[in-house]
């Protein structure tokens, strides 16, 4: 969707991706436009609530029936486990993805890693999937005017053109582009604080090799998990920052953080995107 400014002021029912990796700014903004008319959708929202339910309880409920008391009180139906995903919450999601490594640490096994990593691609590109209904939704049944799309950060490594082209179709694509130093405190915080990561599978093989090269792994087993998170985040970073360039520069527009800062409410989103639509 390419839109002059002119156009995307008139238009009347705007909505918008919001694209970029995690930690960027994308939910802070969208938080922010929500409470002025903007439906919020968050893509790992519906990517845990929809697609990735049933594979999250199963995996919560593995880990507690290995708990003599809990696992007697779930084989007796006494209790029963749920979700409490919410906009602001994606812990599950994040948990159930896990971490590459020693099982004696948390980790996971190549095997089951790669699994569950798929399940989280095939989820991610159906709930992107979605985003063409739920504008509908947004408006003709909750009454939003507008419609932003709060996408994951592993939006650009999903390798599936027609899902972008989707999204290009009925959404203004704006990438959030972090500055050097926005950068740096980016990896900074996923050193501090290591979250279980998406990654493309032809990546995760290569950059795997060198991983058990350079710190004398004989095998995953003997990976730690959090060290191999922090190895990784960074690679993974400056790898998918030309695939999100790539994808604004073919369907959509680029906003850097700097320009990003300056943004406290909806009429200063709107100036700032009008700004980048005429330059």
């Amino acid at each position: 969707m390419k839109l002059s400014a002119k156009d995307f002021k008139a238009w009347d029912n705007k909505c918008v991706t919001l694209l970029g990796m995690s930690g960027v700014g994308k939910t802070r903004l969208a938080a922010r436009l929500r409470k002025r008319n903007w439906f919020h959708y968050s893509g790992d929202y519906r990517i845990g609530t929809r697609y990735l339910d049933e594979p999250i309880l199963d995996h919560i409920k593995q880990q507690a029936m290995q708990v003599p008391f809990l696992r007697d009180l779930l084989r007796s139906d006494s209790i029963y486990i749920r979700n409490n995903i919410t906009v602001d919450n994606l812990q599950p999601v994040s948990s159930f993805l896990g971490k590459l490594g020693n099982p004696e640490k948390g980790g996971l096994g190549l095997k089951e890693f790669k699994h569950r990593q798929e399940l989280h691609r095939q989820a991610e590109i159906a709930a992107m999937r979605d985003v063409p209904e739920f504008i509908r939704k947004a408006g003709e049944i909750y009454g939003y005017r507008h419609f932003v799309n709060d996408a994951g950060g592993s939006l650009c490594e999903l390798d599936d053109p027609a899902t972008i082209e989707i999204l290009a179709e009925h959404t203004l694509i704006l990438y959030l582009k972090a500055n050097e130093k926005d950068e740096q405190e980016l990896i900074r915080r996923a050193e501090e604080d290591p979250k279980p990561l998406y990654y493309r599978e032809a990546f995760l093989d290569e950059q795997l090799g060198i991983y058990l090269r350079d710190k004398g792994c004989a095998y995953v087993a003997q990976i730690d998990p959090d060290d191999f998170v922090r190895w990784m985040f960074p690679r993974l970073f400056y790898s998918r920052v030309p695939r999100y360039q790539a994808i604004a520069d073919k369907y959509g527009y680029t906003i850097t953080t700097d320009e990003l800062k300056e943004v406290r409410d909806e009429a200063g989103f709107l100036r700032l995107v009008e700004k980048v639509l005429e330059r």
